[in-house]
């Protein structure tokens, strides 16, 4: 079969190689998958470099997000088991998270809904409790994580202000259904929020980006307010000020949705069942910018890891060999 194997850290482009190789063998509590499609998620970049929490053994295949068929023939959407990643026409997967693919979302969309729209439905209703009649702002609004927390923040009955980066990524913001859009590079971030909110602030904060982001979300939360740290794709880690957040009565919340496989799967499987039934309903439909063949991998993780693209890019598979 072909995969793409990292075999030294480094920039996406330089290190993935396309590969002809053996099929992975599932190990205990395992099972083997035939690729249908595979997302593209900003830890498959991080992988690459090295600088992920998790460093699978060199050589690995990336690809942390897939929708694949069983051996049965069920459809399903998975977290592959590295060093076996989805970038590739079979991977393999514990058996026990597997999760059946909605059936009104085609294998990128598929692909597409599970990190992200976990993470953003555990962020908004786990962490932040976000209710009807607030105001949720969303960094990197059009990006895949944030475009997921977007629609699920209107899903919510929130009044959604994204802040995104360039005039492309505004329009895309407008159309996932934001009430406000702000572009970062031609706007005062602090002044359109506190304008938008007639200098109240917003209730609740989503933040995959940190850094200057971060700092921008303590200045317009509102008292009693949440913010909540998703990840850091800015590539500066904030350090709080917690005087600020005892003066101003809002809440520094953190998110790692890795850990609920762990520490509460059957939360995860709620979760799931909770997305299938919004999706099913037309709330939410993970907006995939771009569909790209498994050769295109490594270029497209790179556009990924560059900050250009928007929404999700997944690598579609069609033609994959029957298992």
């Amino acid at each position: 079969m072909q995969a793409w194997h990292v075999h030294e850290n480094g920039e996406p482009s330089e290190v993935m190689r396309l590969e002809e190789v053996d099929r992975p063998t599932p190990g205990d509590g395992q099972i083997l998958l035939r690729v249908r499609a595979a997302n593209i998620n900003f830890p498959d970049a991080l992988l690459c470099r090295g600088q992920y929490q998790v460093r699978p053994p060199l050589p690995f295949t990336p690809g942390v997000e897939i929708c694949g068929e069983t051996e049965d023939g069920r459809r399903v959407i998975a977290n592959p088991a590295l060093p076996y990643g989805g970038f590739a026409e079979y991977t393999v997967a514990d058996a026990a998270a597997v999760l059946p693919a909605p059936d009104s979302l085609d294998d990128a969309e598929a692909a597409a809904l599970h990190i992200g729209y976990q993470t953003g439905w555990f962020a908004l209703h786990r962490r932040a409790g976000l209710e009807a009649g607030e105001t949720l702002l969303v960094h990197a609004a059009a990006g895949g994580v944030g475009s997921a927390a977007v629609q699920l923040g209107k899903a919510a009955g929130a009044t959604v202000i994204g802040v995104v980066g360039g005039a492309e990524k505004a329009a895309v913001a407008r159309e996932l259904g934001c009430d406000v859009v702000i572009d970062r590079r031609a706007q005062d971030v602090v002044a359109a929020v506190k304008e938008a909110t007639g200098g109240r602030g917003v209730d609740v904060v989503f933040d995959p980006v940190g850094g200057d982001a971060y700092t921008q979300s303590t200045k317009v939360v509102a008292f009693e307010g949440r913010v909540v740290v998703v990840g850091f794709a800015g590539g500066s880690i904030p350090s709080p000020a917690l005087n600020h957040a005892l003066v101003k009565n809002y809440s520094i919340l953190g998110l790692h949705w890795g850990l609920y496989n762990t520490k509460n799967p059957k939360l995860v499987q709620h979760c799931h069942e909770q997305l299938t039934e919004l999706a099913a309903r037309g709330a939410i439909k993970p907006l995939v910018s771009e569909r790209v063949p498994l050769s295109g991998a490594a270029a497209a993780v790179q556009r990924v890891a560059d900050g250009v693209t928007t929404g999700r890019v997944a690598v579609v598979l069609e033609n994959g060999a029957a298992v």
